[in-house]
């Protein structure tokens, strides 16, 4: 098989990723053993080596004393625990400790433990619909990329080189990708989800900047 080839069949594997589904979570509570045990089983298509921890007892604690997950019940987990952990698990990989605290704060004050008419079940049920409608979008994007890197390079003569260069350029895409897309998520999160002292901070510290480039 060809890097082309190789690189695409990993593009159709994207459609089998398995995620985990409302109906996949337990009813039941968790003690920690079970949690890190449903996680591993559940997310192992998701590891890059077989030897990958996805969630540990120490993560989760640490989850916790950062304020991003409420405490256990007894040492128990619930239901909305796991619904917390599973987008833990997604953002912990492209946004930092904080950001996510910034996103969880309203999140759990509004609709942990019963608080609204909409709990965090039927966000996760929501959001899970939405995520896996937009897989067939996502692949097609990155055949779209992986084609424009294919047409790149084209005046290298060289085969070894100008497949290097291919994948090169298709990685490249794909991280410029990323980096818009945090940058775009990070902007949302400083401007709508941090706390109002913070946007003043800001304000005060932008303005102060104005007056000593003024003075200059």
């Amino acid at each position: 098989m060809s890097k082309e080839e190789y690189i695409s069949s990993l593009i159709d594997n994207l459609k089998k990723v398995k995620f985990i589904t409302p109906d996949d979570i337990p009813n039941i509570d968790l003690y920690m053993d079970q949690v890190t045990t449903f996680m591993d089983e559940h997310l192992k298509s998701s590891k890059r080596y077989s030897d990958d921890k996805l969630l540990t007892k120490t993560m989760i604690n640490n989850y916790t004393k950062n304020e991003l997950l409420p405490p256990p019940n007894k040492k128990k987990y619930t239901k909305e625990h796991m619904f917390l952990l599973i987008f833990i698990y997604y953002f912990k990989n492209i946004l930092s400790i904080s950001d996510i605290k910034s996103i969880f704060n309203p999140l759990t004050k509004r609709f942990y433990g019963g608080k609204s008419d909409i709990g965090l079940k039927e966000i996760y049920d929501e959001i899970f619909r939405l995520e896996e409608e937009q897989t067939d979008s996502l692949t097609k994007d990155m055949i779209r990329k992986m084609t424009k890197a294919k047409e790149s390079f084209n005046f290298v003569e060289d085969e070894e080189e100008r497949d290097f260069l291919t994948i090169f350029s298709f990685i490249c895409m794909l991280s410029f990708d990323v980096y818009m897309r945090k940058h775009l998520i990070e902007q949302i999160i400083d401007y709508s989800l941090k706390p109002e002292v913070e946007h003043k901070n800001k304000e005060n510290a932008s303005n102060t900047d104005r007056v000593k480039k003024d003075k200059n």
